[in-house]
């Protein structure tokens, strides 16, 4: 087994087989993955990496064709290193493996061109299945999990195109007069910082209060923070 050195350690004396690369910060981890990985007859760890910035360096160097990285790393994000990776190693498949199970993380892994995203509690295994299906070109991605990202960013892309709908009904003075009712100013404060007449000012927050289908200024001022026409 060779560590990010360049060094050898003990059991692994092959230089054949699929050049694997491991990016773990936990040495205790680290090990323990490479020793997994290591087992199969068709798998050489080619090197061990702390930080995003040295797994770079090792990826290149030893001409690893899978990496896998752990999500978080002491000097960046495990997409971050991915992408200073790839940047070197064009060719070279990314495997996640990671405490993280949110929709965002997995999103984050698959703009960084994940081919698998395996969570801490995938069996050994599965890592090397990961691996080998990685090497191949196939991805293995949780689809539950993928499912329940993609619908969540449908549902920021309609909020958005909402939001922008909404945004549009709206002129910039009723806008800024909604940002100066969420700092607290009364109808005269409003009138003297926006340079018009009080009957103006009433008339701009009566259009406010009814664009919003609310009843009172306070209502609106909720109303357009909860849409993101404002923010408090």
């Amino acid at each position: 087994m060779q560590s990010g050195s360049g060094q050898r350690s003990g059991g692994a004396g092959r230089g054949d087989g699929l050049q694997v690369l491991v990016v773990q910060s936990h040495p205790l981890l680290a090990s323990e993955i490479a020793k997994i990985l290591d087992s199969a007859p068709d798998i050489t760890i080619c090197g061990i990496a702390r930080t995003g910035a040295e797994a770079a360096s090792v990826a290149a160097r030893n001409r690893a064709a899978v990496v896998v990285i752990d999500f978080n790393l002491p000097d960046m994000s495990g997409p971050a290193a991915a992408a200073m990776i790839r940047a070197k190693s064009p060719d070279v498949a990314i495997v996640f493996h990671s405490a993280e199970e949110s929709e965002d993380a997995l999103l984050d892994a698959i703009d960084a061109c994940a081919t698998a995203y395996l969570t801490k509690s995938a069996t050994g295994d599965q890592i090397i299945e990961a691996v080998r299906r990685a090497s191949a070109g196939e991805v293995m991605i949780p689809i539950a999990l993928f499912a329940k990202a993609l619908a969540r960013q449908r549902t920021a892309v309609h909020e958005k195109l909402a939001r922008e709908k909404l945004l549009a009904i709206f002129t910039p003075r009723e806008l800024g007069v909604l940002r100066l009712l969420a700092e607290g100013h009364d109808t005269a404060n409003l009138s003297s910082r926006l340079g018009i007449a009080p009957h103006t000012v009433e008339w701009h927050v009566r259009h406010v209060i009814e664009k919003l289908n609310v009843h009172s200024k306070l209502q609106a001022v909720i109303a357009a923070e909860r849409l993101g026409l404002i923010e408090l």
